[in-house]
């Protein structure tokens, strides 16, 4: 199926040909642009809603500013797609989250337009404030502009950034990006506050006029330009209180306007543009504007997947048997059966309820299940604080998005030795969101926590019995539960649930030679290769560990009381991962055994299909097998410990 560009859109290679059309172009312009999209992504797949959204200030910002000298940063990059097509990825964009394709993000190491990389929110306005001081700095007449979300802005690290750029004289904008979501609807207070000024048409009235006022003043020593910013301010604080947040952070705020009227944005930003200092627009938009079931249901339409761009038919894999669930479906469903039975446990995430489905329990319990926005640190304190009260909290993050909390999952949780039970979902590769996604170092930075309990289940019965021993009253040590993006093994899943001990392994298999040492899901790609490995005559012993700490150091010195060849297999980083907790032990007790650590490697592992990756990092079924071949091939010197 060809998917050619709209007659405008064939000629825009670059920011320099957008700048040849009249503003009256820009229009079709609009229109081409939006079409491509869902062109392209009902074929090939990738995020969605986000990006029919910012489709005219997309056009807007590049029509205006000399891209790429002056600096977009787009938070998060769900948004940039336009961005991309118009900066000289048009004809590439099919590859996009495709193995060895172009990013589904901004990233510098794509193009000098990227200016910034990102996967994860908020970054953008603390990004762009320090290009703007050094461009200050280094005398250089060059604008900065970071482009975030309403979601986004909840986070912290938005507020900081806008907390610092207040005082300074940076020539920045901020393009709040108001359209009521993240990835599910937005919570909190801000989405409160910011509906308030969208909604309230006697403030917008108020504004408008004042503006057209002020412009028909003189200024000069009479009437200053401090008195007309003071009169603006006045009549902003008495028409609508709440619209002074921003400026109380010493932004100019100017807003709402329409995020879908090219001309007004494009008029707008030029104005702005000559204005100096730190500065923010609030625009509003409609996540999935120009699709009507995006618009109407934008959860679903953030990252659907193929899909039949004329009848919204969402394709889905059909099989004749029935299918493995998702891990984050098992959690959720869970979640409910153990809070039925225990009036203590609690679920808090931060923004991803659909993702995680934790939304199950929020639907069924809506007062012991919160979606906290996009607020890590606070989801992580929030559990430390209803831990001391005796509550068993359920903490689902994004293994990725876990990183933005360690500091509180160090000083808040495990110090106190408090019992938080920490769901890592996406832990691993993740696939075609790529490096700044793969949940690829929790192992490692859990496992050099004193008392910290790190488990992953192999399917999905053993993360039902990881789940019920976690929130067991026993159980009185933080607790991690690391599971992958993806479906399980098992079709048939609600077994009943029973208590693990701590610490414990299972041997799956005895046999010759060789051991394999698994934890977590990758253990079913070893059950494979060992199958296959029984063509060449060769008997791996299988132990699944279950627990990368504590380690069962029982089960390990049978291992390698008995085995002189041993491999471990995780999917995550080799460096400090489960393969060096096994390294370590061997050191400590003195054991010589030949050691091979499979899991992903020390370097960013880029986007593709999980099976592309899993065959790239060589810990796949094949993978699995070639690595015991290439053991058995060679000889060890058996030296056991004094």
């Amino acid at each position: 199926m060809e998917l050619a560009p709209g007659p405008l859109l064939k000629t825009i290679d670059s920011p320099a040909d957008l700048k040849k059309l009249s503003q009256d172009q820009l229009h079709q312009l609009c229109d081409e642009l939006r079409q491509y999209i869902i062109d392209v992504v009902s074929v090939h797949g990738g995020h969605f809603a986000a990006s029919l959204g910012v489709v005219e200030l997309s056009v807007a910002l590049h029509y205006v500013y000399n891209t790429p000298y002056d600096q977009l940063v787009w938070d998060v990059g769900h948004q940039a797609y336009g961005h991309k097509i118009l900066t000289g990825r048009r004809d590439t964009f099919h590859t996009n989250r495709k193995y060895h394709g172009i990013s589904g993000f901004p990233k510098r190491s794509e193009s000098e337009y990227d200016t910034f990389g990102v996967g994860h929110s908020s970054t953008s306005i603390s990004a762009a404030l320090g290009m703007a001081m050094a461009a200050k700095y280094k005398k250089e007449d060059r604008k900065s502009v970071a482009i975030i979300g309403d979601g986004a802005m909840t986070a912290g690290l938005a507020f900081e950034g806008m907390n610092h750029a207040g005082v300074t004289d940076a020539d920045m904008l901020i393009i709040l990006n108001d359209n009521c979501m993240s990835i599910d609807p937005n919570v909190g207070a801000l989405k409160e506050y910011l509906t308030d000024i969208t909604t309230s048409q006697t403030y917008n009235r108020f504004k408008d006029d004042i503006w057209k006022a002020l412009g028909k003043l003189p200024v000069g020593k009479t009437f200053s330009r401090e008195m007309a910013s003071k009169l603006e301010h006045s009549i902003k604080g008495f028409v609508n209180k709440s619209s002074n947040l921003f400026e109380a952070l010493k932004l100019r705020y100017f807003g709402p306007i329409d995020g879908h009227n090219i001309t007004k944005l494009v008029d707008t930003i030029q104005d702005l543009k000559n204005i100096p200092g730190p500065k923010l627009l609030h625009i509003v938009t409609v996540k999935g504007k120009g699709y009507s079931l995006a618009e109407k249901d934008q959860t679903k339409w953030h990252a659907p997947g193929l899909f039949d761009k004329i009848t919204g038919e969402i394709y889905k894999k059909k099989f004749d048997l029935p299918q493995p669930p998702k891990y984050q479906d098992v959690f959720g469903h869970t979640m409910i059966e153990l809070a039925e039975q225990n009036d203590k446990i609690f679920g808090i995430t931060p923004a991803m309820p659909s993702g995680s489905s934790l939304k199950y329990m929020m639907d069924k319990m809506p007062d012991r299940a919160f979606d906290v926005g996009i607020c890590e640190q606070h989801a992580v304190t929030l559990s430390a604080g209803m831990a001391t009260q005796g509550m068993k909290v359920f903490c689902n993050i994004y293994s990725s998005f876990m990183q933005r909390a360690y500091d509180q999952v160090l000083h808040d949780v495990a110090i106190q030795h408090l019992p938080v039970i920490f769901c890592l979902d996406r832990a691993g590769l993740v696939g075609e969101d790529g490096p700044t996604h793969h949940g690829a170092y929790d192992i490692a930075y859990m496992r050099c926590i004193p008392g910290m309990v790190i488990a992953a289940p192999m399917n999905e019965a053993e993360l039902r019995n990881m789940m019920y021993t976690a929130q067991l009253e026993s159980t009185d040590t933080p607790f991690t539960i690391r599971y992958p993006r993806g479906e399980g093994v098992m079709p048939v899943w609600r077994t009943p649930m029973e208590a693990l001990e701590i610490g414990k392994g299972r041997k799956l298999k005895d046999g010759n030679d060789i051991a394999i040492l698994s934890l977590g899901h990758p253990g079913n790609f070893a059950a494979a290769a060992i199958r296959d490995l029984k063509i060449d005559g060769i008997n791996p012993a299988h132990y699944d560990m279950r627990f990368a700490k504590p380690l069962d150091e029982a089960m390990l010195h049978e291992v390698f009381a008995k085995y002189q060849k041993v491999i471990t297999v995780e999917d995550g980083t080799v460096t400090g991962g489960f393969g060096s907790a096994v390294a370590e032990f061997m050191a400590v007790h003195g054991y010589t055994a030949a050691l091979k650590m499979l899991g992903i490697p020390d370097r960013y592992v880029e986007h593709g299909t999980l099976k592309d990756l899993h065959k790239e990092c060589g810990y796949d079924t094949n993978g699995i097998a070639a690595a015991v071949r290439e053991m058995m091939r060679e000889k060890v010197e058996v030296r056991l410990p004094a």
